[in-house]
């Protein structure tokens, strides 16, 4: 009995392998997964150059695909759509608006001629049995030009996964042609929504691009939506602003949606609201600017890998070279067979083979009488008579041979001739008879220009636009920090994308997310906006005392860097305990000391500035070893007071409190 382990990774690899190479990835060659390629074997079965309903072709596609209808009619309303060999009859949907197709009885679709110049060629197509054995499909077609440049393409698979954007089909025959020459070229998205794209992390297909939607801002109350992001629909734009709205991010007083054909959103902005204060909250709180990560992963000799868009290129220029050769090499064979059938028939009329059959009585005897009759004229023929010869010439009918046309026959061999050599120029020149096809490809692509806009633009930085419209109050009595806090002080402004150091009366300090509502506690004793850059220009000045032998210490630092909601502690370990806490970026300082302190000075002066600032977690200095009854602070200008040394250090501190910290 098989190990139940055992049973699970053999199944698990088969089913892996399958979902891998049989439905989600692509094969390079011809850009398909297999649903897309069995729809297309369909319709090259059923093509009449007439439109077929879609759920015919579903239904006769379901004798090469194991699955549903429902995945096969998906997949060819995705075909269609891309606009490139399928054309359409009936409502498809709207990639704009995001509306669904009609079901497959109330659609028709037909193949464009370009699908036959591309991807037909069933001489020189591989073909297996389909999965129950009855009819044969193909393995790949072999296509002329990448189409899983020009359509694109997104799968999931066990493990790994694909996304290739659409490229300009016009801009990738220009790409092949370039790698066929040996010439450097780029190659960038396009997509049917337009829009505008930033290219500059591409990296050849493996890295992203940031896309936006175009806006028209010519009345400066109002913004109109005129092209999308690829992958965004005017309804998830408008469901993202709405959102937007609602939380207060973007002052909009109404939402008008005109798309069609076209893109057309109209914003109309509140009052006292400005288009071009207005676009760049709109690209940061909404699917207005959208970041797209890109994984070239295709199957390549059945194996998957992940090929640059420019080895996709010169991977497929190669290949066109390789599909011509086979072309061409099919059809002199079929050139040389219709010049030795023509041959046969002139021959066997002129020289009237034909009489010698008459006398025979038995089919052996027939055939052995033509090949002697054609024996005088062998250097004439292309190759040697075969039984196929010899059955077309036994099929003539009576009526040919008596009004045989000898000059017509002559003419249509010298045609043939002809079409011989430009076979063979062809294949001694390929690399120009390759160029030649994509250039008259070309002409079949007008009207291809590119919709999307390339250019350079720095992705909006969501804390930077966001206002800081919201009240931070913290209620002491209760304990509670935050915007939805309606009780207690208001402290400052802030947004929901701020972050808030936070310092306690125990000396622990954190750093959080700006907070709905939070329990801290009611000793807090700072809370301010932690932005790095701000921080660095903020001096913390923390006076604090030993306990137990009374000392005071000073520390000054600057908080910089921190991990979000881990606890620090500004105090040294042992048994201190914080006294005061400053933001001033100089305070005189006044120590009163304790009556029963003994004799000498009652007061201590002294300046912030005379102690530099270290690191958080720097242990202090002490500023006096004997007890204080109260400090006493005054804000001073920094220039007021001449910089002194460090204080004294609280493991050598002298009588007066000089020293040097260690």
């Amino acid at each position: 009995m098989a190990h139940a382990g055992t049973i699970f990774r053999k199944n698990f690899i088969e089913y892996a392998s399958y979902v891998v190479k049989d439905r989600a990835i692509p094969d390079v060659a011809d850009g398909f997964k297999p649903v897309q390629r069995r729809i297309l074997h369909t319709l090259f079965q059923e093509d009449d150059g007439k439109f077929h309903k879609s759920a015919n072709i579903v239904g006769a596609c379901m004798k090469y695909h194991p699955h549903g209808d429902a995945s096969i009619y998906e997949a060819l309303v995705n075909l269609a759509n891309c606009d490139l060999l399928i054309e359409k009859q009936g409502n498809f949907g709207n990639l704009l608006t995001g509306d669904r197709a009609a079901a497959s009885r109330y659609t028709e679709c037909r193949l464009l001629p370009i699908a036959k110049k591309i991807l037909y060629n069933p001489e020189l197509t591989e073909y297996v049995e389909s999965y129950d054995g009855r009819n044969q499909e193909p393995v790949v077609f072999p296509a002329k030009i990448p189409v899983v440049l020009i359509q694109g393409c997104e799968g999931i698979a066990v493990g790994m996964s694909t996304k290739i954007l659409p490229h300009n089909a016009a801009e990738v025959v220009s790409a092949m042609e370039a790698a066929i020459k040996g010439e450097e070229f780029s190659l960038y998205p396009d997509f049917p929504s337009g829009g505008i794209i930033d290219v500059s992390k591409y990296d050849d297909g493996r890295g992203s691009v940031s896309v936006r939607a175009r806006f028209n801002m010519s009345d400066p109350k109002k913004i109109v939506v005129e092209e999308l992001p690829f992958g965004v629909t005017s309804e998830d734009l408008i469901a993202d602003i709405d959102r937007a709205a609602k939380l207060g991010k973007l002052k909009v007083a109404q939402i008008s949606d005109y798309t069609s054909a076209e893109v057309n959103i109209e914003i109309n902005l509140a009052r006292g609201t400005y288009a071009s204060d207005t676009v760049d909250a709109l690209y940061a709180y909404t699917k207005a600017e959208q970041k797209i990560s890109v994984n070239s992963l295709v199957i390549k000799d059945r194996f998957p890998v992940i090929m640059g868009v420019s080895e996709i290129v010169r991977w497929h220029s190669d290949h066109l070279i390789e599909v011509l050769r086979g072309e061409l090499e099919i059809e002199k064979g079929h050139l040389l067979d219709r010049l030795q059938a023509r041959t046969l028939e002139r021959i066997f009329v002129e020289e009237r083979i034909y009489k010698s059959i008459e006398e025979q009585k038995t089919e052996e005897g027939v055939r052995k009488a033509i090949i002697e009759g054609f024996e005088p004229f062998r250097d004439e023929l292309i190759r040697d008579i075969s039984d196929e010869d010899i059955d077309r010439l036994l099929k003539l009918p009576i009526r040919r041979i008596s009004a045989f046309d000898i000059e017509k026959n002559k003419a249509e061999i010298t045609e043939i001739n002809k079409a011989i050599k430009l076979c063979e120029k062809r294949l001694k020149h390929l690399k120009d008879y390759a160029l030649e096809y994509l250039e008259d490809l070309k002409k079949d692509l007008k009207g291809c220009e590119r919709k999307t806009e390339i250019a350079s633009f720095e992705t909006v930085n969501v804390k930077a636009v966001a206002r800081r419209d919201l009240s931070l109050r913290y209620d002491s009595a209760a304990g509670y920090l935050g915007y939805s806090v309606k009780t207690g002080d208001e402290l400052f402004k802030v947004s929901a994308y701020d972050r808030i150091l936070i310092i306690q009366k125990d000396g622990t300090y954190r750093v959080t997310d700006v907070p709905d509502k939070l329990y801290i506690g009611k000793d807090m004793r700072y809370a301010g906006l932690a932005d790095r850059d701000e921080l660095q220009n903020i001096v913390f000045t923390i006076l604090f005392q030993e306990k137990d032998l009374k000392f005071t210490l000073i520390k000054r630092c600057k908080i910089t860097s921190f991990t979000l909601n881990k606890i620090y502690k500004l105090l040294p370990e042992g048994n201190f305990r914080l006294i005061k806490l400053s933001t001033f970026e100089n305070a005189e300082v006044t120590l009163v000391y304790n009556k029963d302190g003994g004799r000498g000075a009652k007061e201590k002066t002294f300046y912030f500035s005379d102690y530099k600032v270290k690191g958080p977690a720097t242990s202090g200095v002490t500023v006096s070893r004997k007890e204080v009854s109260s400090i006493r602070l005054r804000k001073v200008r920094l220039e007021e007071v001449t910089k002194a040394e460090d204080g004294p250090s609280l493991f050598e501190a002298s009588e007066d409190g000089g020293g040097e910290e260690k």
